[in-house]
């Protein structure tokens, strides 16, 4: 039996997961700011929003099918933007790449992907968005901004919530850098992990791949504090496809984004890896949702384990929402078949879910 037919919920791919990765990977992908009181209120505020069984409804004709920017996909979620994936396995990337396209969902390819971005969208079939951090004087974000524009990409996600990378702790116990750096608690960590260390090996070293590009390095500590609303509205100028802003909890800068002329907002925390005490991005959902109107785009991740999570955010306010971590997780535990498989219990949860609350299709505005 393969480790892949192990995998029956998020949790168990995490704890194969643990095994498998060096510690230092481990704590990376998992680990969140500060002492993570910020994860466990997220967590918390999840596990307290309830959904309404009804019954006596005709669900059996169900459907996980919704659009986002007036296409079609196969599920009302996607692949967040996360950093360095190809530490999780090689090939990571494309293997959340390859998924995209069969589900026709977006994959968020992020600013420090392991992958070029043109080879992320190339074998996406299209589907991935590109994901922005603002850096330094932002000359090297802009030169991404016309790269991204050049290689094909639609829809751009500008992440606001870093304006100065939050102190994650576990990763600073194991020295984690990047770009990636070996010495000896490292080397000593790998060694006691030779199955990721030998396929990891073999591969080469994960690199920072959209920074291969003359007159730009990537400083991951680099502030990002100087990025404003005139920022926003210079990318706005350069950017002709669809801009979402992610990393959004405020009310009055939600209805201010939308304002200014934004397409779509995503409420995130980042998944509690920046400010420790930044309120439960679930219970903002609704309150924003209010506030930006029922006709406005709004998107959602942070802290989502379960098909049932997901479409707790759908009920609350969202149109659309984006797993993260735990597919990397998946691909830790089982390579590409874990992420098939795990992808699949995250939609049979869905499904599920939906005909526990009487519904057969993607939950629309007006919420009842």
């Amino acid at each position: 039996m393969g480790a892949a037919a192990h995998i029956h919920s998020a949790e168990d791919a995490r704890r194969l997961a643990r095994r498998r990765l060096p510690w230092m990977i481990f704590d990376y992908i998992d680990g969140s700011a500060g002492a993570e009181t910020g994860a466990d209120r997220n967590r918390a505020a999840m596990n307290a929003l309830t959904l309404r069984p009804r019954i006596l409804r005709n669900v059996s004709n169900r459907s996980l099918g919704t659009r986002l920017f007036g296409e079609e996909t196969a599920r009302p979620f996607g692949i967040a933007p996360m950093g360095m994936c190809n530490l999780s396995g090689p090939g990571a990337d494309l293997m959340l790449a390859r998924l995209a396209a069969r589900h026709k969902i977006p994959h968020g390819v992020s600013t420090v992907a392991s992958t070029p971005m043109e080879q992320i969208i190339e074998v996406a079939e299209g589907h991935a968005w590109f994901q922005l951090y603002f850096s330094g004087d932002g000359t090297g974000t802009f030169k991404l901004v016309e790269r991204a524009k050049a290689a094909g990409y639609k829809t751009l996600v500008l992440t606001v919530d870093v304006p100065e990378v939050g102190r994650r702790p576990r990763e600073l116990r194991h020295g984690f850098k990047m770009p990636f750096k070996i010495g000896p608690r490292q080397f000593i960590d790998f060694a006691l992990h030779p199955r990721w260390s030998l396929t990891s090996l073999a591969a080469g070293k994960p690199q920072m791949a959209n920074f291969e590009m003359p007159g730009y390095e990537f400083d991951r500590t680099e502030s990002r504090a100087k990025a404003d609303w005139d920022t926003l509205a210079r990318l706005r100028d350069a950017w002709p496809g669809n801009l979402v802003v992610k990393g959004v909890l405020d009310v009055e800068d939600s209805v201010a984004l939308r304002d200014a002329g934004v397409d779509a907002i995503q409420v995130s925390s980042h998944g509690a890896r920046q400010l420790e005490s930044a309120p439960a991005p679930i219970e903002m959902l609704p309150l924003i949702r209010e506030a930006v109107g029922d006709t406005f785009p709004l998107f959602y991740d942070s802290g989502l384990r379960s098909g049932e999570d997901a479409l707790k955010a759908l009920m609350a306010g969202a149109d659309f929402v984006f797993f993260g971590r735990i597919l990397q997780f998946a691909i830790a535990a089982a390579g590409e078949p874990g992420l098939t498989r795990l992808w699949d219990v995250l939609s049979d949860e869905m499904s599920i879910a939906m005909a526990q609350i009487g519904v057969d299709r993607i939950p629309t505005h007006p919420r009842n």
